[in-house]
């Protein structure tokens, strides 16, 4: 627990964080990375980590169901067929790409390279959708890249679950893997969507918008930690949660003062999971500063193959709509390319391997430079990149 002094800090500290990257034209991440390292150094952030824990029960929820409730399901359903092969197929080739890499460049055995690959794969909501919303992208570009990014990440996340039983005993059946995915997927979307549902009915008998906003961080929590109790996807659950109430609250299960209430409330609350995140990547980054360079071989060889990795998941599956209504443009490949940032949830799941896992110190360590690397460079490079590709 943080003194109520150390938290009113804080704030002021990523307010004026906010405000400077704002005034030098850089993005409001990287100045929150640099406010991080520094704040650490002050020891200001003392007794405060970034933990497995902190990023799924407290960070997490909030940001995915933001992200969920303002996706036009029209759209969405317009553009499935692309976001759900990027998202699955997409996922599964830069995971065996990136655990090829790894065990044959890096010389690390296939359980720590496949456990690498999966964590890596996907992009993260977090990272991306801060970084589109500082962009200011709209259109069919953001959709794709962030319901990509969202839907990515449930798939990370239910594949991670099985590589690491199959790295740490040994063994996992091709019947266990199925009943695995049925859980962790249909539980995990039955789940959200039942939690979505009541939510929308208990919100049909009031038209007080402060019960509607409470409403709706019911969902996103509840969504995301019944669906954890039970060993389903946290991820899933709440984006399916988000989904539904963004679309069908609309219908009138939620008041139109209770709509401009709700956006208003998660946009600060995006605004603030997201500063307490990057202060947070800031701090852990000079923590492990010693340990990127004892580690610094790994972690070039790891940045390559993750950058490529991510183009193959890319470019070939895009090319499969090229002659179709779906075809996705070369700019906007570059974008899904470029704007793939890791960020939140490969930091989480690293951080929750077991202590017994083989090179389980390299593997933050390692992470953490490819999630750095990620939400600098590329974070830096992409408003660029898109102001040469004429998207902004």
């Amino acid at each position: 627990m943080l003194p109520v002094e150390r938290i009113a800090f804080l704030l002021l500290i990523v307010c004026l964080t906010a405000m400077a990257a704002r005034r030098l034209r850089l993005p409001y991440t990287i100045g929150l990375i640099a406010a991080g390292t520094a704040l650490s150094l002050t020891g200001l952030l003392a007794g405060v980590a970034l933990t497995k824990e902190l990023i799924f029960s407290a960070l997490l929820p909030p940001l995915i169901f933001e992200a969920a409730f303002y996706i036009p399901w029209t759209e969405l359903r317009a553009d499935s067929k692309p976001i759900l092969l990027l998202a699955t197929l997409g996922v599964l080739l830069a995971t065996g790409l990136t655990a090829a890499g790894m065990h044959f460049l890096a010389g690390w055995e296939w359980q720590a390279a496949t456990v690498f690959g999966t964590l890596i794969a996907a992009t993260d909501p977090v990272s991306v959708i801060a970084t589109f919303k500082e962009a200011g992208v709209h259109g069919r570009l953001r959709l794709l890249v962030e319901a990509e990014s969202l839907f990515n990440d449930g798939t990370a996340a239910v594949l991670f679950g099985v590589v690491l039983a199959w790295a740490s005993s040994g063994q996992v059946s091709v019947a266990h893997i199925g009943l695995d995915l049925l859980r962790e997927v249909g539980g995990g979307c039955g789940m959200g969507l039942l939690v979505g549902f009541f939510v929308l009915w208990i919100a049909g008998h009031t038209d007080d918008h402060l019960v509607e906003i409470a409403l709706t961080v019911v969902a996103a929590y509840g969504s995301f930690l019944l669906a954890q109790h039970f060993h389903c996807s946290g991820v899933l659950a709440t984006l399916c949660c988000g989904l539904l109430l963004g679309n069908r609250g609309s219908l009138g299960s939620i008041t139109d003062a209770g709509h401009e209430a709700v956006g208003s409330f998660w946009e600060f609350a995006a605004f603030l999971v997201n500063s307490v995140i990057f202060l947070l990547i800031g701090a852990s980054e000079k923590d492990l500063l010693r340990e990127l360079v004892h580690y610094g071989v790994p972690l070039l060889i790891a940045t390559g193959i993750v950058t490529l990795g991510r183009g193959v998941a890319v470019y070939p599956l895009c090319a499969l709509f090229a002659r179709s209504p779906l075809a996705i443009s070369l700019a906007h490949q570059h974008i899904l390319f470029w704007g793939g940032l890791r960020g939140a949830l490969a930091l989480a799941l690293v951080l929750g391997l077991p202590e017994s896992l083989p090179r389980r110190a390299e593997l933050i360590a390692v992470t953490f430079g490819v999630v750095a690397f990620s939400v600098i460079v590329q974070g830096l490079t992409v408003t660029p990149l898109l102001k040469r590709l004429k998207l902004h």
